[in-house]
């Protein structure tokens, strides 16, 4: 039997907190990228996962994803329904199983929370509730199965994904995707400004999400080790330089850096030194978030171009940004961090690039039928999308009585009415104030 070692649970329990941190941290992120009218909206659909997901992941999603193979590689069974089999004392590797259960189920609680950037502003939130539990274990835990579970066809096949470039990114890029085409558009997509109300959180949130990556992908080394170190200053410089990428194109391409393009540059690093974080050496991180950030700098703009509104960029980042980590691991995986493959620039040829080029292709057709069929289902029966009128007075209001500012009405600013003649006199006739020199 595995024997439990204190260090690596204690490394594991302080980790398994950071990543459930970054689900918060994504609402602040996402809260503060959405127009006025729909951040509470938007905050609620990132919370409400941690419930969603938590029940469907220990009730089912957790022997879907971990348990012994059923078959060929494809799917669990269903030894721990219920996390049946499993008490403090059962261990997996190095640490307690019920804290691998917990820290694989913040994994799938952010990447559920990931998807819901692709259909902000106009998804019922009852349906979203629905969608959630169902998607987790349809695809999040089957996908986990095959590149991490026991006998997981993708993971025999000896494609890498250190902590979730196929898992977590691929998956939540490609069923965005899939949302965003059932629900179709924003009204006034590509005509009205959508511009971030609140780029202080967007900044905030995206802080936060840098904290909990450490969690992420350090702690998926399931030890208090020197690897782990390893993956830790990996995610560091990843993030960095996906910032770097990300605003040096704004500067030469817009003439200006912009604190959006910061936030942005920086998730999109982690994103692919994510799959990578574990394969490749210190040097390999640089190339990995550079080359995430400038590609993913260009890659947002592709809504605009195909027709399909990803509110949140999450297509343009988390999939692409996934897809460049998944890839390069073909191109950079040395041997010292792998224990083995090595990319081609290691003198590895083209097979590991191969299987990764396999493993994100299946990954993503799988995951992108799947949550179509998921949301189409959904739509016929309960209707995803909002009507025209609760959309356009925002959803906020519609779908939670609520407003995020007191100030506005309905999430809007209140319209100022042109003055009187009476009123204008009166308002020579009074000492002027800094009210009145605001604009």
């Amino acid at each position: 039997m595995d024997a439990i070692d204190p260090a690596a649970t204690a490394w594991l329990l302080a980790a398994t907190a950071m990543v459930l941190l970054m689900t918060p941290g994504l609402a602040i992120f996402y809260g503060g990228m959405v127009r006025t009218t729909g951040v509470l909206n938007m905050i609620m659909m990132c919370f409400v996962a941690i419930p969603a997901c938590t029940v469907a992941w220990l009730l089912v999603g957790y022997s879907v994803a971990f348990s012994e193979d059923a078959g060929g590689g494809l799917i669990g069974n269903l030894a721990h329904f219920g996390m049946l089999g499993i008490d403090p004392t059962t261990a997996r590797g190095a640490v307690p199983e019920l804290l691998f259960a917990t820290f694989q189920l913040t994994f799938a609680i952010v990447t559920a929370a990931l998807v819901s950037g692709a259909i902000a502003d106009r998804a019922r939130f009852s349906a979203w509730m629905v969608f959630v539990p169902l998607w987790t274990v349809a695809v999040y835990a089957v996908v986990a199965h095959w590149v991490w579970g026991p006998g997981g066809w993708l993971f025999e096949l000896g494609v890498l994904d250190y902590a979730g470039g196929l898992v977590v990114e691929i998956v939540s890029g490609a069923s965005a995707l899939a949302l965003a085409l059932v629900l179709g558009p924003r009204i006034g997509f590509k005509k009205d400004s959508m511009r971030p109300h609140n780029l202080p959180f967007v900044l905030l949130g995206a802080g936060l999400l840098w904290f909990g990556w450490f969690g992420f992908n350090a702690g998926s080394a399931l030890a208090a080790n020197g690897t782990a170190a390893a993956v830790f200053l990996n995610t560091l410089v990843a993030g960095c330089l996906g910032m770097l990428g990300w605003i040096a194109v704004e500067r030469f391409r817009d003439g200006k850096p912009t604190t959006f393009g910061a936030a942005s540059g920086v998730v999109a690093g982690l994103v692919a030194i994510t799959p990578s974080c574990g394969t490749v050496n210190t040097l390999g991180a640089f190339v990995v978030g550079l080359a995430a950030g400038v590609i993913c700098s260009y890659a947002v703009g592709m809504k605009f171009r195909f027709g399909y509104d990803d509110s949140l960029d999450v297509v343009g980042v988390h999939y692409v940004g996934g897809l460049v980590g998944v890839l390069l691991i073909g191109l950079l995986a040395n041997e010292v961090m792998t224990a083995g493959p090595e990319g081609l620039f290691y003198g590895g040829g083209l097979v590991q690039l191969g299987k990764q080029a396999l493993g994100a292709l299946v990954v993503s057709l799988y995951a992108f039928v799947v949550s179509y069929v998921l949301a189409k289902v959904i739509d016929r029966v309960l209707g995803f999308r909002v009507s025209a009128e609760d959309e356009t007075t925002g959803v906020d209001f519609s779908q939670h009585a609520e407003t995020a500012y007191a100030e506005g009405v309905h999430g809007h600013q209140p319209v100022r009415r042109p003055p009187t003649l009476g009123s204008l006199d009166a308002l020579q006739k009074r000492p002027e104030t800094a009210e009145d020199t605001r604009d």
